[in-house]
This record gives C-alpha cells, structure tokens and sequence, in this order.
C-alpha cells in the first residue's frame, strides 16, 4: 500500500508525496476499517445472541476478534514489516472461515431453539460480517486478494451447504447469495472510493512533482558538457554526424514553430537556401512529418534549387508518438539514398531526436519563465513606483499652483523639478513597454523591433529609418526573442546615451539565417557613458546564448552600428555596411520611417 517513506530510491518530492498518502490516505483508511470491524462486531453478537437465545455464540466472536488483530493492525517495527503482509491477508482470510462457521452454528442453533427462524434469517445473524474482509482488502489496494477472499467465502458457503444439505434450502441460497453480492459491492465501492481520495488528496503534489522535475533537469543541464542543451548546436551536430555516413550536398535539421509552418534550426550547403517549410503543402516534408515514416524523393525541397538530378531524403525525428522535428537530406545524384544508407541516417537520427527535444523543452520552459518575470516586473513597476512618481508629479502641480507671485525661485526650482519627474514617468512607460514587448507569432520578428523602434523614436524626437527584409519562414521563438531583446538594447543605448538625431534599424530574417543592425548618427562609443557598458555586455551574452556574432563599430562619420548576425552569411553577400540617410530604404516613406 504504497512505497515505503524510507526507499533508498526515492527522491526528497517523492517522499514527500508518500509521506502525504500515508497521513491523509492509509492511515484514516485503516482507522475506519478497525471502527467498521468494532461495530460490525458488536452487530453480529447481538444478533446470533438473540437469534440463538444462549451465549454460545460468543465463542465465535471471539475467534473473529482474534482473526481480526493480525488483519487490521500493522505492525511499526521494521522487523515486523514482512511478517505483516503475510499475516494480514491470513487474518482477513480467517475472518472470512469463521464467518461461514459462525452462519452454519447459528442455523443449528435456531433449528434447535426456535424452528419458527427461518434459515435464511438465522444465516443473516453472522453473515453480515462477511462484508469487512473484502472491504479491508479494497482499501490496502489488495484486487487480487479481494477477489480471492471473495471465491473463498463463496466456496465455505457451498461446502457447509453441501455437509449441511442446505442447498435445496432456498432462504440458505438466497442469504448466502445475498451477503456475498453485497460483500463484493461494498469492497468495489471501498475500492473506488479510496483511489479517488487518494488521487485528490495526493494531486496538491503537482507543486512537489514539478519540483521533482525541474530538479532533475538542473542537475541535467549542470553536468551535459557545452552547448548540449542548445537546439541549433544540436542540430548542426546531428547533420554532421549525418555527412559521414552519407552523400550530403544540402542539409537542414527542421522543428515545429506551433503552427502550420516549420522553422529551420541549422543547415548545410554552399548557399542559403529556401528550404519548404509548410505542412500544409504536398511535399515530401508534410508527409515524413504525419507519416512518421522516412521518405524519399527525387525532388528538391528546397524552392531555390536550380534543378537537375536531386536525391532527396527526410526523417522524422520522433520521440514516443510525438514528432520533434525532420531532418532533410539532399545529394545531387540520382537514387543516393538506399535502403542501407536510409538505415544508418535513421539510426543517427533516433538518439538525437531525444536530445533535441530535451533542448526545445529547456528553451521553451526558459522563455516561459523569463516573459512571466518580464510580465511581473512590469506590473509591479506599474502599480509601485510608477503610481508614485505621477503623484508626485500632481502633488508639484498642486504646490506651483498655490505658491505667491513672488516666489520666483522657488517656482523655477519647482518646475525644473516637475520636467525632471515628467522625464523620469516618460523612461518609466518605455521601460514597461520594452518588458512588455514580444515577437508576435503572426507579426514576425521584423514587426516587433519596427513597432518597438518607432515607439521610442516618436518619444525621444529620433527620425528612424527602417530597413525590413523578412521572408515567411520563421526563426525559433527563442531565438526570435533574443534578436529583439539585443535590437531593443540597442536602440535604448542610442536614445539614453548617443543624443542622436537618426536612427537606422535594418533587419533581415532568412531562416536560418538573420541580420539586426542598429545605427545612430550621435557621439560615438567613445563619449558613452558608463552605465551604457552593462547593455553591452548584456548583449553580448544573449548573442553568445544564440551563436550569434556581435558586431559594436563606429559609424563614419559619427556614431555606433550594433550589428547581431545569426547562421550563414546571405546571398547578396556579407553583412550589410553602415547605412546613411541617402541610402536606408524606407527613410522617405511612411511604411518604412518614423519621426517627430
């Protein structure tokens, strides 16, 4: 009845989780059966006593209560431990014996004293009894026993019948048949009923088995070496384990983004390329992801490929019945990929299918618990300072109001510091804003830094051109997240510090590849100040954290670029130059600039 506190197995939660059932579950459980079996007890003697009009009776209660101590007591000593489950299933089934016994001698007794009893009635006196046993059973959990004790009540009952020749005797029949449905309703009740209030009252442990698990992910993460928890490191490993044991031109590891469409975590090739990323199409991809089956082609699936002889090979990388993602092998040859080949690209990809799915899992419960902390901040800086600050605010309005004519002085001291609490509420609301910023799962990565940028250009009096370039396939939502937390550092440092009059945002997402650049025409890095130095390397570990490359420059002829570049260089070339007001696209139109 459930797995001892001190199993040498167990962890701290699941203890914990033990020691629950034991105080809330099998200990009131077993309390109530040893009530159920005083009472029950005490019925059965009135009953035969009466029945039987003598004491004799007695003699068989007394059997019963000795049968009963080893099947309702437990013994604490550990020594006791496992002669207690084999001396309370002896026990119950002793109860049971005696129980049958005590019927057939109160039958006898009755024909004896009073023949006006029926033998149904007279059996009724001891009978009831028989309901305790199984029920004792149910509640320790014991099916199989209750079962048993059950086939062997039913057996005692024919055997007295039959040394009796009791079973021609209807009211015997029909009691005993009685009793026994009732023993067995009475146990499934019992059963039902206690897996029910054990599940509710061990289910508050959600909390202890969440810990458990979070526990044990920690010390995972602690002792996998490197980037092992990284889904792109992950996936570039996999593909290269992948060119080893096969002809590989083009590669590329894919994984759900949550919808319809999926993203691209690495890839292999000369060139960027287009891989297709949509389920809804019917392409080799779509079907190796519901089929759960590796598929074969002789088409590209990639949409820029020139075309030509293409082999193409993708499998599903599945964990249980759940897919994680596809690998898409690809050689410019025809029939590549044979039933050989096939077998040793599945063999690689079975273990790293775990693997990845263990890294998304990390990434996604990193995310959930840094937007849950960035949504806290924000409401406590919300309903805390920021409510503060603006009564504060009305209270110097009130003050300026109320001063003399005369008091010059003080009224300009007043409202310099009246502007300087106004600028205060203002960094305040974008401080909110940047928190509550995130990449939406239909506006893009490309929408929530435009959005961003002109927010705090249009409050800051910065003309911002922007530069957008976002093709339809996506980036992993932590990776997105992490591109736009550095582009909104980026932008916070040029308003804060480099007292620029432009900005130049210029972002381009070609999964897997992906380009934020953020320029400004202000003092440069060497006049910024040094509170400005922790947003620099705050953005430096979040492009460490997505192998990016970060790019801090000069701009000619005055100010900063902050470039972040993540996966393959793209086909136009390297990353993007400086831009200038000349040059930015978008700078004249209103779709493509902001100013104030």
């Amino acid at each position: 009845m459930g797995l001892p506190a001190g199993n040498p197995m167990l962890t701290s939660s699941d203890s914990e989780v033990v020691d629950i059932r034991t105080r809330f579950v099998i200990r009131p459980a077993r309390q109530l059966i040893v009530l159920a079996r005083i009472g029950m007890l005490v019925l059965v003697a009135g009953m035969s006593v009466a029945a039987t009009a003598s004491a004799w009776p007695l003699i068989w209660i007394a059997l019963l209560i000795v049968a009963a101590v080893p099947a309702s007591i437990a013994p604490s000593a550990q020594s006791l431990a496992r002669a207690s489950r084999l001396l309370m299933p002896l026990g119950r089934c002793a109860e049971v014996i005696i129980t049958c016994l005590a019927a057939d001698f109160v039958i006898r007794n009755v024909a004896h004293h009073a023949s006006f009893v029926s033998v149904g009635a007279a059996a009724g006196a001891a009978l009831p009894y028989l309901v305790v046993p199984p029920v004792a059973a149910a509640v320790a959990r014991r099916r199989y026993e209750l079962v048993g004790l059950l086939l062997l009540a039913a057996a005692s009952l024919i055997l007295i019948g039959v040394v009796d020749s009791r079973l021609t005797d209807w009211g015997y029949v029909v009691a005993a048949a009685e009793w026994l449905t009732l023993a067995a309703v009475a146990a499934g009740m019992a059963l039902a009923l206690q897996r029910v209030f054990a599940e509710r009252t061990v289910r508050p442990a959600p909390y202890a088995e969440a810990t458990r698990l979070l526990t044990q992910l920690r010390t995972v993460a602690r002792q996998l070496p490197g980037a092992t928890l990284d889904p792109g490191g992950l996936a570039e490993h996999l593909i290269d384990d992948v060119r080893r044991v096969a002809r590989t031109d083009r590669a590329a590891v894919l994984c759900a983004s949550g919808g319809s469409r999926l993203v691209v975590l690495a890839q292999h090739g000369l060139d960027r390329i287009d891989w297709e990323t949509s389920l809804d199409s019917d392409a080799v991809i779509a079907e190796a992801w519901a089929s759960q089956q590796p598929q074969t082609s002789s088409r590209s699936q990639a949409r820029s490929h020139a075309g030509g002889d293409v082999s193409a090979l993708v499998i599903p990388l599945i964990t249980g019945v759940r897919t994680v993602g596809l690998l898409t092998v690809e050689a410019d040859v025809a029939s590549a990929y044979t039933p050989a080949v096939i077998d040793r690209v599945a063999a690689l990809a079975a273990p790293a299918a775990l693997r990845l799915e263990a890294a998304l899992l990390f990434d996604e419960v990193r995310s959930l618990a840094t937007n849950e902390e960035r949504q806290r901040l924000a409401r406590e800086i919300h309903d805390g300072v920021a409510q503060e600050l603006v009564m504060v605010g009305y209270g110097i309005d009130n003050t300026l109001a109320v001063l003399p004519e005369d008091a010059t002085d003080a009224t300009e001291e007043l409202r310099t510091l009246r502007g300087e609490v106004t600028r205060v509420i203002t960094e305040l609301r974008l401080s909110l804003f940047e928190l509550r910023s995130e990449v939406d799962r239909h506006g893009g990565l490309a929408a929530a830094i435009s959005e961003y940028a002109r927010t705090v250009a249009s409050s800051a009096g910065l003309r911002v051109h922007m530069s957008l370039d976002e093709s339809t396939a996506r980036l992993p939502a932590a990776i997105e997240a992490e591109l736009l937390r550095i582009a909104q550092e980026a932008i916070t440092n040029a308003r804060k510090h480099a007292g620029a009059g432009n900005l130049w945002v210029t972002c381009t997402v070609d999964p897997p590849f992906a380009q934020v650049e953020v320029s400004d025409d202000g003092q440069g890095m060497g006049d910024t100040r040094p509170d400005g130095r922790y947003g620099l390397a705050i953005m430096a570990e979040r492009a460490e954290r997505i192998r990016g490359r970060l790019e801090i420059r000069p701009r000619q002829p005055t100010g900063t670029t902050v470039a972040i570049v993540i996966g393959t260089s793209p086909r136009r070339g390297g990353p993007t130059g400086t831009p200038s007001p000349a040059s930015s696209h978008g700078s004249a139109s209103p779709a493509g600039s902001a100013s104030s």
